[in-house]
């Protein structure tokens, strides 16, 4: 009787350490995703002072996949109708650099400081990231200031 007792606790003991065994390698394999990763040289670029008068400043973002997969950028979106984003439409291989180009358009725009961000929607393990510009319009040419 003992001895079918130990039997039958020993195939229970087996179960469970295969069990354990097959959890622990599907949860390597998880873990083990090679994701890109979106770097970028900056974050926020600041446009400058300028005038009502020339209203349309284009400014770049300088960035680089520094993960393990390819970099997809799935969607952009700006922070106001001011701001057209342009962006790499195929993949960015990782190690490769690629560039968003920003343009803000202030014409109709009342005069004073200028704050847009950009959400930027990649295949990243973080999804989403932001950039930002920055800047003032003024309501005289900046040479005659």
């Amino acid at each position: 009787m003992s001895q079918l007792w130990h039997s039958k606790n020993l195939n229970k003991m087996k179960e469970r350490f295969i069990m354990l065994l097959l959890s622990l390698v599907v949860a390597v394999g998880v873990s083990a995703k090679k994701y890109p990763v979106i770097k970028f040289e900056n974050t926020k670029i600041s446009m400058g002072t300028f005038s009502m008068d020339d209203p349309v400043r284009t400014v770049t973002f300088k960035f680089t996949n520094v993960g393990k997969a390819k970099l997809v950028i799935n969607y952009v979106h700006a922070s106001c109708g001011c701001t057209a984003v342009d962006y790499p439409k195929d993949f960015v291989a990782p190690g490769a650099s690629g560039e968003i180009k920003v343009t803000y358009n202030g014409f109709g725009k009342m005069p004073g400081k200028v704050n847009k961000h950009v959400q930027i929607f990649t295949n990243c393990k973080d999804e989403m990231s932001r950039i930002f510009i920055t800047g003032e319009m003024t309501d005289v040419p900046v040479s005659k200031k």
